[in-house]
Protein backbone atom coordinates (compact mmCIF):
# COMPACT_ATOMS: atom_id res chain seq x y z
CA UNK A 1 0.00 0.00 0.00
CA UNK A 2 1.65 3.23 -0.69
CA UNK A 3 1.99 5.78 1.96
CA UNK A 4 3.61 8.90 2.44
CA UNK A 5 7.38 8.83 3.42
CA UNK A 6 7.49 10.24 6.78
CA UNK A 7 4.41 8.14 7.19
CA UNK A 8 6.46 4.90 6.68
CA UNK A 9 9.48 6.01 9.10
CA UNK A 10 7.26 6.92 11.74
CA UNK A 11 5.38 3.52 11.44
CA UNK A 12 8.87 1.70 11.56
CA UNK A 13 9.76 3.26 14.56
CA UNK A 14 12.78 5.13 12.44
CA UNK A 15 12.03 8.42 13.88
CA UNK A 16 8.53 10.38 14.70
CA UNK A 17 6.61 12.52 12.10
CA UNK A 18 8.68 15.56 12.29
CA UNK A 19 12.26 14.13 12.73
CA UNK A 20 11.50 11.89 9.37
CA UNK A 21 10.38 14.97 7.31
CA UNK A 22 13.60 16.83 8.69
CA UNK A 23 15.08 13.20 7.18
CA UNK A 24 13.96 13.48 4.40
CA UNK A 25 14.49 17.34 3.81
CA UNK A 26 18.35 16.76 4.56
CA UNK A 27 18.26 14.00 1.52
CA UNK A 28 18.97 10.97 4.08
CA UNK A 29 16.13 8.75 1.87
CA UNK A 30 15.86 7.48 -1.00
CA UNK A 31 13.30 5.52 -3.07
CA UNK A 32 14.54 3.12 -5.98
CA UNK A 33 17.71 4.89 -6.26
CA UNK A 34 16.68 8.30 -6.16
CA UNK A 35 16.77 11.17 -3.34
CA UNK A 36 12.84 11.54 -2.01
CA UNK A 37 11.58 14.73 -1.84
CA UNK A 38 9.06 15.65 1.27
CA UNK A 39 5.37 14.86 0.36
CA UNK A 40 6.55 12.05 -1.73
CA UNK A 41 4.74 8.96 -1.06
CA UNK A 42 5.76 5.07 -1.58
CA UNK A 43 5.05 1.38 -1.28
CA UNK A 44 7.15 -0.30 1.58
CA UNK A 45 6.39 -3.85 0.11
CA UNK A 46 7.41 -3.35 -3.76
CA UNK A 47 9.63 0.04 -3.27
CA UNK A 48 13.33 0.22 -1.97
CA UNK A 49 13.43 2.48 0.74
CA UNK A 50 16.80 3.04 2.31
CA UNK A 51 17.75 5.85 4.77
CA UNK A 52 21.47 7.01 4.56
CA UNK A 53 21.69 4.18 2.59
CA UNK A 54 20.83 1.48 4.40
CA UNK A 55 17.71 -0.21 4.17
CA UNK A 56 15.05 0.27 6.78
CA UNK A 57 14.32 -1.68 10.41
CA UNK A 58 11.83 -4.49 9.43
CA UNK A 59 9.00 -3.12 11.96
CA UNK A 60 9.92 -5.44 14.58
CA UNK A 61 10.01 -4.32 18.78
CA UNK A 62 13.67 -4.19 18.69
CA UNK A 63 16.07 -1.67 17.35
CA UNK A 64 19.87 -2.35 16.75
CA UNK A 65 22.03 0.74 16.25
CA UNK A 66 25.79 0.78 15.41
CA UNK A 67 26.79 4.31 16.27
CA UNK A 68 30.77 6.08 15.35
CA UNK A 69 31.06 7.82 19.11
CA UNK A 70 33.10 10.62 19.07
CA UNK A 71 35.39 11.70 22.45
CA UNK A 72 33.91 13.78 24.57
CA UNK A 73 30.79 12.07 25.00
CA UNK A 74 29.78 9.38 27.82
CA UNK A 75 28.18 6.37 27.77
CA UNK A 76 25.77 6.79 30.14
CA UNK A 77 22.20 7.65 29.06
CA UNK A 78 21.98 11.11 31.23
CA UNK A 79 25.02 12.13 33.20
CA UNK A 80 24.79 14.45 36.45
CA UNK A 81 27.71 16.66 35.76
CA UNK A 82 25.69 17.60 32.66
CA UNK A 83 28.59 16.30 30.14
CA UNK A 84 27.50 15.01 26.29
CA UNK A 85 26.00 11.45 26.53
CA UNK A 86 26.54 9.10 23.14
CA UNK A 87 22.57 8.49 23.85
CA UNK A 88 22.16 12.32 22.32
CA UNK A 89 23.45 11.30 19.56
CA UNK A 90 21.22 8.22 18.88
CA UNK A 91 18.12 10.30 19.91
CA UNK A 92 16.35 10.64 16.41
CA UNK A 93 16.06 6.69 16.16
CA UNK A 94 12.51 6.80 17.00
CA UNK A 95 12.67 4.81 20.37
CA UNK A 96 14.73 4.93 23.47
CA UNK A 97 18.04 3.16 23.29
CA UNK A 98 20.62 2.25 25.65
CA UNK A 99 24.30 1.61 24.74
CA UNK A 100 26.00 -1.83 24.87
CA UNK A 101 28.70 -1.80 27.19
CA UNK A 102 30.99 0.97 26.95
CA UNK A 103 33.47 3.25 25.61
CA UNK A 104 35.00 5.66 27.68
CA UNK A 105 34.66 9.76 27.04
CA UNK A 106 38.08 9.84 26.11
CA UNK A 107 37.52 7.03 23.69
CA UNK A 108 35.64 6.89 19.97
CA UNK A 109 34.47 4.71 17.67
CA UNK A 110 32.16 1.88 17.70
CA UNK A 111 29.19 1.81 20.21
CA UNK A 112 26.27 -0.07 19.96
CA UNK A 113 22.65 0.72 20.92
CA UNK A 114 19.37 -1.13 21.44
CA UNK A 115 16.00 -1.86 22.76
CA UNK A 116 16.85 -5.60 22.87
CA UNK A 117 17.76 -6.67 26.44
CA UNK A 118 18.59 -10.63 25.90
CA UNK A 119 21.04 -9.02 22.66
CA UNK A 120 22.67 -6.76 25.21
CA UNK A 121 22.91 -9.60 28.31
CA UNK A 122 24.56 -12.14 25.60
CA UNK A 123 26.96 -9.80 24.12
CA UNK A 124 28.05 -8.11 27.50
CA UNK A 125 28.03 -11.67 29.51
CA UNK A 126 32.12 -12.55 29.93
CA UNK A 127 31.72 -16.36 28.73
CA UNK A 128 30.80 -15.16 25.39
CA UNK A 129 34.26 -12.86 25.37
CA UNK A 130 33.24 -11.28 21.82
CA UNK A 131 36.65 -9.82 20.55
CA UNK A 132 36.99 -6.39 20.11
CA UNK A 133 39.49 -4.61 17.88
CA UNK A 134 40.89 -1.36 19.05
CA UNK A 135 43.61 1.28 16.92
CA UNK A 136 45.61 2.35 19.36
CA UNK A 137 48.03 6.01 19.27
CA UNK A 138 50.85 4.93 22.07
CA UNK A 139 53.36 7.11 23.06
CA UNK A 140 56.81 5.49 24.85
CA UNK A 141 56.36 3.04 22.11
CA UNK A 142 58.94 0.39 22.12
CA UNK A 143 59.49 -3.48 20.54
CA UNK A 144 59.96 -4.09 24.31
CA UNK A 145 56.47 -2.67 25.63
CA UNK A 146 54.41 -4.60 22.72
CA UNK A 147 56.35 -7.96 23.66
CA UNK A 148 54.83 -6.93 27.20
CA UNK A 149 51.40 -5.87 25.75
CA UNK A 150 51.39 -9.43 24.31
CA UNK A 151 51.53 -11.16 27.71
CA UNK A 152 48.50 -11.91 29.79
CA UNK A 153 48.15 -10.03 32.99
CA UNK A 154 45.60 -9.28 35.93
CA UNK A 155 43.29 -6.92 36.32
CA UNK A 156 40.86 -6.33 39.09
CA UNK A 157 42.24 -9.56 40.14
CA UNK A 158 40.88 -11.23 37.00
CA UNK A 159 42.88 -12.93 34.79
CA UNK A 160 43.27 -11.92 31.14
CA UNK A 161 43.60 -13.54 28.24
CA UNK A 162 46.57 -12.33 25.83
CA UNK A 163 45.78 -9.94 23.21
CA UNK A 164 46.58 -10.13 19.45
CA UNK A 165 48.53 -7.12 18.98
CA UNK A 166 49.97 -6.09 15.28
CA UNK A 167 52.15 -2.99 14.89
CA UNK A 168 50.81 -1.06 11.98
CA UNK A 169 53.62 1.70 12.60
CA UNK A 170 55.56 2.22 15.11
CA UNK A 171 52.80 4.29 17.90
CA UNK A 172 50.09 2.43 16.06
CA UNK A 173 48.92 -0.59 17.63
CA UNK A 174 45.58 -2.80 16.81
CA UNK A 175 44.61 -4.45 19.80
CA UNK A 176 42.21 -7.43 19.80
CA UNK A 177 40.93 -8.11 23.47
CA UNK A 178 38.36 -10.67 24.77
CA UNK A 179 37.13 -9.29 27.65
CA UNK A 180 35.78 -5.74 28.58
CA UNK A 181 37.12 -4.56 31.70
CA UNK A 182 36.78 -1.07 32.52
CA UNK A 183 39.40 1.19 30.69
CA UNK A 184 41.13 -2.50 29.69
CA UNK A 185 42.93 -1.60 26.53
CA UNK A 186 44.60 1.81 28.31
CA UNK A 187 45.34 -0.34 31.46
CA UNK A 188 47.03 -2.56 29.57
CA UNK A 189 49.37 -0.60 27.78
CA UNK A 190 50.15 1.23 30.58
CA UNK A 191 51.23 -2.51 32.33
CA UNK A 192 53.21 -3.01 29.65
CA UNK A 193 54.79 0.58 29.67
CA UNK A 194 53.50 2.55 27.17
CA UNK A 195 50.72 5.29 27.34
CA UNK A 196 47.32 5.41 25.19
CA UNK A 197 47.34 8.80 23.14
CA UNK A 198 44.06 7.98 21.27
CA UNK A 199 42.12 4.99 21.04
CA UNK A 200 39.37 4.10 18.91
CA UNK A 201 37.51 0.67 18.51
CA UNK A 202 37.18 -0.41 15.12
CA UNK A 203 35.37 -3.57 15.45
CA UNK A 204 33.43 -6.03 18.25
CA UNK A 205 32.85 -9.67 16.34
CA UNK A 206 32.13 -9.63 12.73
CA UNK A 207 31.02 -6.06 13.27
CA UNK A 208 32.88 -3.34 11.73
CA UNK A 209 32.96 0.05 12.04
CA UNK A 210 33.56 0.83 8.09
CA UNK A 211 32.92 4.65 6.58
CA UNK A 212 30.34 5.11 8.66
CA UNK A 213 31.10 9.35 9.48
CA UNK A 214 31.95 10.36 13.11
CA UNK A 215 29.02 10.79 15.05
CA UNK A 216 26.86 8.99 12.94
CA UNK A 217 24.49 5.94 13.49
CA UNK A 218 23.30 3.51 11.19
CA UNK A 219 20.72 0.47 11.58
CA UNK A 220 22.43 -2.91 11.74
CA UNK A 221 21.79 -5.33 9.09
CA UNK A 222 19.79 -8.98 9.91
CA UNK A 223 22.87 -10.47 9.04
CA UNK A 224 24.80 -8.55 11.54
CA UNK A 225 22.66 -9.11 13.97
CA UNK A 226 22.47 -12.68 13.88
CA UNK A 227 26.54 -12.99 13.80
CA UNK A 228 26.03 -11.41 17.18
CA UNK A 229 23.59 -13.16 18.65
CA UNK A 230 25.32 -16.36 17.51
CA UNK A 231 28.31 -15.74 19.21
Amino acid sequence: MTERLQKILSSLGVASRRMAEKMIEDGRVSVNGTVALLGQSADPDRDEILLDGRPLPSGSEYVYILLHKPRGYVTTLSDEKGRKTAAELVADCGTRVYPVGRLDMDSEGLLLFTNDGEFANHLMHPKHQVEKTYLTWVGDYSEEAVVNLKQPITLDGYLLRAPKVRVVRPGLLEITIHEGRNRQVRRMCEAAGMHVIRLKRVREGKLDLGELPLGKWRYLTPAEVESLKNR
